[in-house]
């Protein structure tokens, strides 16, 4: 095998690995090397925010994973694509900057993980963020390399919706990344000047620009290499069957690789549950349970309305004469519809009365997709509404079917097995109808398409989400960060893998639970602070912050 050697060879340039690249490369002599399974980011689609509906049905920058398919899910597979191109899934996502509750990140202190609370971390929330926008200065970031902006086109469908909520007693929220998060508005996302702003486009090309960073792309890492327990580098593939290529790290080899391939190639490596190494026929490296395990995901459900007729939506400004209306403002870098993120507004509220806080996030789109096809919108004028609950119970396992990487792994989220998920994704549905049937809407509204008003009952209502439900592409857990006492736990709160050395893992895998939120934000905190752990910086001290 050929071989050469960094000082750090990171897996993977989604928003951890870009972050990781661009933050180790400040240090002055510091090499580091990124392999990228997929292809640069040269498809022009990335670029253009509303392309999301071309690129996550190609497989040339996507990695088109399915679920195994359960009762819960209707027996469907369900699509869970991810990004395979540089910047990974931040490459191809909704560029929906939502970073939760602060209660997420102190519950994962709680659990024994130091220094991950939220006043811990809110420095490097705000180091990785450029907000151009209202926002407490002491809570949001001004300075940081991804631009984080407001909606700045417009639907009388989305305006009618907000008025709903409000008049519902939801309040209007200016700023659901302050800390407090209850309420409804336009969401945040990464978008400036009619284009998306990747990871790598935020981070990680600026770093191979200014020095010190090689980026290997089509290279599909198919081993970490150990020398006893200490890993040393990582082996690759450009092509299935091409003979495998080494790079070597002298400091650290880090995974970045996603929820799914970190797992993945973890235990193809000889790292994860004993039984599942000798299923494989991998010698064991380390025996970590955990490793697959804890896997969640946000399922949601999604009611469409059939518009009134003479009522435009997305789905008549996506053809003809109109569209090409857009295209002329996103040329010219005015508000159009090009430049938008799939999901306009959002409502992070309850699904039931009484509760604290808020355990659900909805969306809402003045435009809907036709049943059965990928991203095609329907026919006729339509809008949508989508909920999800924000920490689901409901946990599931990656498996590696073979030592095969261009085998996908088994994939099985478990959605709704939990009696607690199902209450509150029912909560979430009901909710969906009241905000759907609010006076202020009413005017816009001709009926109730999916489900229809024939499902009412409890029973018929989860036959729906079973039938229909989908995944929000929000993976984590399958390395979870806990204490060595946790049995569950593979690694600690300096991201290091228990039990070896050389070997750290950032990426959503270590989440221990569920955000309350959309995992992009949360991912680029983890990368920023796991930067300082490796380059041994002090931590910043904790934000001191008002009650």
């Amino acid at each position: 095998m050929d071989a050469d050697s960094f000082d750090y060879v990171i897996v993977g340039s989604g928003a951890a690995g870009s972050v990781l690249a661009a933050r180790l490369s400040e240090d002055p002599g510091v090499s580091v090397c990124v392999l990228e399974a997929g292809p640069p980011d040269t498809n022009p689609y990335i670029h253009i925010p509303a392309g999301f509906i071309k690129t996550l049905s190609d497989p040339s920058v996507t990695w088109q994973f399915q679920t195994t398919p359960t009762e819960n899910t209707g027996g469907r597979a369900i699509s869970t694509v991810q990004g395979r191109t540089l910047g990974g899934s931040t490459s191809i996502n909704g560029m929906i900057y939502n970073r939760g509750q602060p209660a997420d990140l102190d519950h994962w202190a709680q659990r024994g993980n130091r220094g991950w609370g939220y006043a811990d971390t809110l420095p490097y929330l705000r180091r990785s963020e450029h907000r151009m926008g209202f926002g407490d200065p002491q809570r949001r970031g001004r300075s940081g390399s991804l631009p984080v902006t407001d909606m700045d086109w417009f639907h009388p469908l989305s305006e009618a919706f907000i008025a709903g909520c409000v008049g519902m007693g939801i309040p209007r929220n200016p700023d659901y990344n302050s800390g407090d998060q209850a309420g409804v508005g336009y969401f945040q996302r990464a978008i400036v000047k009619g284009r998306r702003v990747s990871a790598a486009r935020a981070f990680l090309h600026p770093a191979v620009a200014r020095g010190g960073v090689e980026v290997r792309t089509n290279a599909r890492a198919c081993q970490v290499l150990f020398e006893g327990k200490r890993a040393v580098g990582i082996a690759y593939q450009h092509e299935r069957g091409a003979p495998p290529r080494q790079v070597r790290a002298r400091r650290e080899v880090i995974l970045s690789a996603g929820t799914v391939n970190t797992a993945r190639l973890l235990q193809v490596s000889g790292v994860g549950p004993a039984a599942l190494l000798a299923k494989l026929g991998v010698p064991v490296v380390a025996d970590i349970p955990g490793v697959g395990s804890n896997f969640r995901d946000h399922y949601a459900s999604r009611i469409v309305m059939r518009a009134r007729p003479g009522v435009t939506t997305l789905n008549q400004m996506s053809r003809g004469w109109r569209l090409a209306a857009q295209v002329a403002r996103w040329a010219l870098q005015k508000p159009n519809i090009l430049a938008t993120a799939p999901s306009h507004v959002h409502v992070f509220w309850k699904s039931f009365e009484g509760l604290d806080a808020p355990d659900l996030q909805c969306v809402f789109t003045p435009g809907s997709y036709a049943a059965g096809k990928v991203y095609v919108l329907d026919d006729y004028p339509g809008m949508t509404a989508g909920a999800w609950q924000h920490r689901p119970e409901s946990t599931g396992w990656v498996t590696a079917r073979s030592t095969d990487v261009f085998e996908h792994p088994e994939i099985n989220p478990n959605y709704l097995s939990n009696p607690g998920d199902r209450q509150v994704h029912l909560g979430g549905i009901r909710l969906l109808r009241r905000m759907l049937a609010t006076p202020q809407l009413a005017p816009f509204v001709q009926e109730e398409v999916l489900p229809g008003q024939q499902a009412q009952t409890d029973d018929e209502l989860l036959d729906f989400a079973r039938q229909n439900g989908s995944t929000t592409y929000h993976l984590i857990g399958t390395a979870r960060m806990g204490p060595a006492t946790d049995p569950t736990a593979v690694v600690d709160d300096r991201l290091l893998v228990h039990g070896l050395q050389g070997l750290r893992v950032v990426d959503a895998s270590i989440m221990p639970h569920m955000p309350s939120a959309n995992t992009y934000a949360t991912t680029l905190m983890i990368a920023e602070k796991a930067a300082d752990m490796i380059r041994g910086r002090p931590a910043p001290e904790a934000e001191q912050l008002p009650a």
